[in-house]
């Protein structure tokens, strides 16, 4: 059998990181003293500034890195590959069938022959509306109903994992909703902390939706399971460690815990010592087709193999680091 070499002396490969969750996963790394990091990514939308601080060897060009790889195969101890479209609105279904299926197909496959760790990023969004739950067991791959073409082209790709019998081989992550610094450059896709901050400061007010199901859930009462990135990137280095080295499969990485949108920001309006005060505003018809009304991860499977407790940072503690110690002070971790 091969021998597996210490991680500090190889290249950590992390694709997506100048992205949100792939920025913060570099500096979990850093701070835990590993600086054998190569980065691949793009620098557009103002996400260089989320690699300021940060120690690294070298960044890649996505369209440069299959050339990157060529003679230095011996060096690749692990590839976390976090890059993708995240968008849930993304029309171009080509694109994403492009960018986050057949790269990720080629990306490791090249792993899987060089005998390298290869994390990926899937998505809870493969979980559709939640009819079948939200279990992270690959038995139940087959019978998920992605509702956009974002979490159809991860689910395509857990399929095809599955189809090739990698999972024995391979960690794929279903992150449910991340939040936290780092997602300045993400638009309409960042959260609702990050968009209703400057709000809260100006107006004194938010909005949510209202219920498009008014029958069994009130206004502001839907319910998703947030997770704060630092928590998020933790979970998924840890399998990256030595102790965990055999761990395969795919797992849920949310906090497991209901949070409604009411309560997400009374968070908000807390940490900015202001009196909560929401607005509940119609669903647009567009996103009403593909509006998840619950989401909680089932995190059994993840703290099976971790045996201890993980702790998660309370919902109004993390969005009080969040908007403290970043947002208002205009800085990246």
């Amino acid at each position: 059998m091969k021998q597996r070499k210490i991680f500090k002396d190889q290249i950590i490969l992390i694709t997506g990181a100048s992205g949100f969750i792939g920025s913060c996963t570099t500096q979990y790394l850093n701070e835990k003293g590993y600086k054998n990091l190569v980065l691949v990514d793009d620098l557009k939308n103002d996400k260089w500034k989320n690699l300021v601080g940060k120690n690294f060897l070298d960044l890649i060009f996505k369209e440069d890195l299959f050339d990157f790889l060529k003679g230095r195969e011996s060096e690749i101890e692990a590839i976390i590959h976090l890059g993708a479209c995240s968008s849930t609105i993304c029309k171009d279904a080509n694109y994403l069938f492009e960018n986050n299926f057949r790269f990720s197909q080629k990306l490791c496959e090249y792993a899987i022959l060089n005998d390298q760790r290869f994390i990926y990023a899937s998505s809870a969004a493969t979980y559709g509306r939640g009819e079948m739950g939200f279990s992270d067991d690959e038995n139940l791959l087959d019978k998920l109903r992605p509702i956009n073409m974002y979490g159809y082209s991860k689910h395509l790709f857990d399929l095809w994992a599955k189809d090739q019998g990698l999972l024995d081989k391979i960690v794929g992550l279903k992150y449910f909703n991340v939040f936290g610094p780092n997602e300045n450059h993400k638009d309409v896709m960042s959260s609702m902390i990050f968009k209703m901050k400057e709000k809260i400061q100006k107006e004194g007010k938010i909005q949510l939706f209202k219920s498009n199901d008014p029958k069994k859930i009130k206004d502001g009462e839907q319910i998703r399971d947030f997770i704060y990135v630092k928590d998020a990137v933790k979970m998924t280095c840890l399998l990256i460690e030595e102790a965990f080295k055999d761990v395969s499969g795919i797992f849920n990485i949310g906090s497991g815990k209901e949070t409604t949108w009411n309560e997400l920001a009374a968070a908000l309006f807390k940490s900015l010592d202001k009196k909560v005060n929401i607005e509940y505003i119609d669903m647009p018809k567009e996103l009403d087709k593909q509006y998840q009304n619950y989401t909680l991860a089932d995190m059994s499977k993840f703290q099976k193999f971790y045996k201890e407790k993980f702790e998660i940072t309370p919902i109004e503690d993390a969005v009080k680091d969040y908007v403290q110690n970043y947002l208002l002070k205009d800085e990246r971790w």
